[in-house]
């Protein structure tokens, strides 16, 4: 039986391609034989929308389209899609935020290629239904920040971060759908890879190799250092060794064929120069094999160099990933992007939003080598060691492009306005465009995390209002993609 591919159920094998050749200069690029045909549409939903609980709804941490229930009549297309939303409105620190997942209707009409878009409106999303997740007894989980103490591993359970209510601490950042509606789910704090059943219900966990573990003080600590209403904060306040606070496995795809489940570290371990945004480039991609989804076992693993760039003033600095689609076993589109830039926040130009090629093909394999040790960096204060050859990246989308925002009123830059895109782009999901004309084609949609910014905003019952007058939408920006070989059987 196929699984779904977290973007896109495809249900396929994905001829590899072997070339990655640079991106063209202008808005059509590409590389190794797919081919960005450029955005074709803009969709948003309104920071004022409230879930099926009545809290302030929270967008795109990760999101999976139903590509089973993706259908095309006249030029439109209807379907639904999964979004997930991360732990809660935190500003001032974590609260008791519910982890959910909400089901979204979507009716596209795309633009013509090159053509200018029609308000905004291509994409018409509707909130459908709101669902809880639970941990394995069925009790809540929690958005707040997880405790020095652990719940200790039991069973096939491995050690789980907890919260000072007791309850199971979450941070979801990515999502793969499966078939029979259960789902794999990774997250911040562990950072773990949870799957649950089609209701919600923790199944399984797997915890990575102990070099990404956060450890303090020579124990496991989960805390990111945004402690809840009352809580201390974690001693030291950032880990020793292990993922850097608030920089878990953001990324995370199933590949076209069911048979591998990728997962990315937003930016490297402590050891590996994660302790400063200048060395943080090293992080790794762990390759699961996926043929038994209650026991993931990790197959394969590579270094992935994020990409470096100069800030306004000249520094070094280095852009986190924030989501994949799997192409293959060994080949991956990855989103990264800079921080602290757009809309709600107070700097108004990114320097960087990127979606790149990532190709592992010829990098080296550490799976279960000396440097999934704690102990071991594979890049100590940044620097590669040498015995390891990175993953290749190349560049493919450019969503800062203003010739590609400007065709939909949208814009990169001042004035930071409700048109400026916001400042965190955290999800990707694939949906063909079902031409028999164009088989290799797919519709590339990419979704804001809105980090719950709102006016009006409600949750754990309470009133609130986000800082500095922001209201920021949901907002899906869709591109035509030719990806070769990845097509229907």
């Amino acid at each position: 039986m196929k699984h779904l591919h977290r973007t896109a159920s495809l249900g396929v094998a994905l001829a590899l391609f072997t070339a990655l050749t640079p991106a063209l200069a202008d808005s059509t690029a590409t590389v190794g034989g797919l081919v960005n045909k450029g955005l074709v549409g803009v969709g948003r939903i309104p920071a004022a929308q409230r879930d099926k609980f009545g809290e302030t709804f929270g967008s795109g941490s990760g999101m999976a389209i139903d590509t089973a229930s993706w259908t095309h009549d006249a030029g439109s297309y209807k379907g639904s899609l999964w979004l997930l939303p991360d732990r809660g409105y935190n500003v001032a620190g974590t609260t008791d935020y519910r982890p959910r997942l909400n089901t979204i209707g979507i009716e596209f009409t795309p633009a013509a290629l090159g053509a200018a878009g029609q308000e905004q409106t291509e994409v018409k999303a509707t909130l459908a239904d709101t669902m809880l997740l639970t941990d394995d007894k069925g009790a809540d989980a929690t958005g707040l920040d997880p405790l020095s103490d652990v719940r200790a591993a039991a069973g096939d359970m491995p050690m789980l971060p907890v919260a000072t209510n007791g309850k199971l601490a979450l941070d979801n950042e990515a999502i793969v759908r499966l078939p029979d509606g259960s789902m794999f789910i990774s997250d911040e704090y562990g950072p773990n890879i949870y799957r649950f059943s089609a209701q919600g219900r923790l199944l399984s966990a797997t915890q990575p190799p102990a070099a990404l573990v956060p450890m303090r003080k020579g124990k496991p600590n989960f805390s990111s250092d945004n402690p809840g209403p009352g809580a201390a904060e974690p001693d030291p306040k950032d880990p020793d060794t292990g993922r850097q606070n608030n920089q878990g496995l953001e990324g995370m795809a199933m590949t076209p064929d069911g048979k591998f489940l990728i997962a990315v570290l937003q930016s490297a371990t402590r050891q590996d120069g994660g302790d400063s945004g200048s060395t943080r480039q090293n992080t790794r991609a762990l390759v699961y094999d996926a043929s038994d989804l209650a026991h993931l076992k990790l197959a394969h693993e590579h270094v992935v160099p994020l990409p470096v760039f100069k800030d306004a003033k000249g520094k070094t600095k280095i852009a986190a990933q924030s989501e994949i689609v799997a192409l293959s076993d060994t080949s991956f589109l990855m989103l990264a992007r800079d921080s602290g830039n757009g809309q709600g926040v107070k700097g108004d130009t990114s320097l960087l939003r990127q979606i790149f090629v990532v190709d592992v093909s010829a990098a080296t394999d550490i799976a279960g080598g000396s440097f999934d040790a704690a102990d071991k960096p594979v890049a100590p204060k940044g620097v590669l060691d040498p015995s390891v050859t990175p993953a290749k990246l190349t560049p493919f989308i450019d969503i800062n492009d203003n010739a590609q925002l400007n065709r939909f009123g949208l814009h990169n830059g001042a004035p930071n306005d409700h048109n400026n895109l916001s400042e965190k782009w955290e999800a990707m999901s694939l949906a063909s465009v079902l031409d028999p004309k164009l088989p290799d084609d797919y519709f590339l949609f990419v979704a804001n995390d809105n980090d719950f910014l709102a006016q009006d905003g409600f949750q754990v019952g309470a009133p609130y209002k986000a800082d500095g007058g922001a209201n920021v939408d949901t907002m899906f920006l869709v591109y035509q993609v030719t990806l070769p070989g990845l097509a229907k059987k």
